[in-house]
């Protein structure tokens, strides 16, 4: 069994928390939090063992949360360290998990340079077997990179030109916008997107851009994709339909929005109404001449956590990504094929 810990319980570790529970392979050590707050009880509530900063003992004790231990404890105890803190904070920890000797993973909002690899599960997992420090990349650029690896599978990838639609936050946080805006993010073309997906596909000719809207449920890419050959519309839907990780949505389901999909995965019963899948509209993937072009949504708070997961595995010497990936869906209910 990999023991793992989850440094931060905020949108992304509580979720990588909950995975790692699922797997047949892995145990949850513990999770991390620096505040008491209503997600420290709920961790208290679903059984987990917390982990806090020395300085804060007293703090959690006084808000009647049990603890478990200091982080040095929790590090000390793990196999690898899944670091979920907030953009920037994982750099700093990055010293300490050496020190240890720990393998740790790093979230998207990191710089690349964290660490020895950028990782996608369907692109490059033998690139991260056995290194000590991984950054699984951000849900936007795991969107990008699950369709981009897919489609090369038809004809190899020459040029990318996308529009990521951004969505402006989070539905738990109260203090970002726009609330009645379109926001160029930023003025400047290529947005960081392009750069991200190149540290995992490292000669493609891409150019992203992006804009925020006022929404907080999913991010949604326009693809125009130059390939080195002539593909039907067919091979391009046959390719997304039987790759792991990517769900379909026709027009005749009726369900063509964002706010119609994640009802669709509160109907399904998943746990947080997550949407572990990338989404793409059926109907909006089109072929000219070696050009596709394609609209898909991203769940931006769960998309990466099956990529967490994988990622587990491979810096732990887990050789066989497929098979990786194989055990991740089977454990979490995590689809290929249509949506409905």
């Amino acid at each position: 069994m990999i023991k793992v810990a989850v440094n931060g319980y905020g949108t992304i570790g509580k979720r990588v928390a909950s995975a790692v529970t699922l797997q047949p392979d892995m145990s949850l050590i513990g999770v991390s939090k620096t505040s008491p707050n209503f997600e420290a009880y709920q961790a208290q509530k679903a059984g987990l063992n917390i982990y806090v900063t020395n300085d804060s003992l007293k703090e959690f004790e006084e808000a009647g949360i049990k603890i478990k231990g200091t982080l040095d404890e929790m590090f000390k105890e793990a196999d690898v360290i899944v670091d979920a803190t907030p953009n920037g904070v994982g750099a700093q920890y990055k010293q300490v998990y050496s020190s240890m000797g720990k393998k740790a993973l790093f979230q998207g909002g990191e710089k690349s340079n964290v660490a020895e690899v950028s990782f996608s599960a369907l692109c490059n997992y033998d690139e991260a077997l056995g290194k000590q420090f991984v950054r699984v990349v951000s849900c936007n650029t795991t969107g990008l990179l699950r369709t981009l690896c897919t489609i090369n599978k038809v004809s190899r990838l020459q040029k990318v030109r996308a529009t990521i639609v951004r969505r402006a936050a989070d539905p738990k946080e109260t203090k970002k916008g726009p609330i009645n805006s379109l926001v160029p993010d930023p003025a400047s073309i290529p947005s960081h997107h392009a750069k991200d997906v190149n540290t995992v596909i490292k000669d493609l000719d891409i150019v992203t851009m992006a804009v925020v809207a006022p929404t907080t449920l999913m991010h949604v890419h326009l693809l125009d994709i130059t390939l080195s050959s002539q593909v039907s519309r067919e091979d391009i839907l046959n390719a997304l339909m039987n790759t792991p990780r990517i769900l379909l949505v026709s027009g005749k389901s009726k369900v063509g929005s964002t706010a119609e999909i994640i009802e669709v995965a509160r109907d399904m019963g998943r746990n947080r109404n997550d949407l572990y899948e990338l989404v793409v509209f059926e109907d909006s993937v089109s072929v000219k001449g070696n050009e596709a072009f394609l609209m898909y949504a991203v769940h931006q708070e769960s998309i990466v956590v099956p990529e967490n997961i994988d990622a587990i595995r491979a810096v732990s010497g887990f050789k066989e990504g497929l098979k990786s990936m194989e055990v991740t869906n089977t454990a979490m209910g995590i689809r290929k094929g249509y949506l409905v």
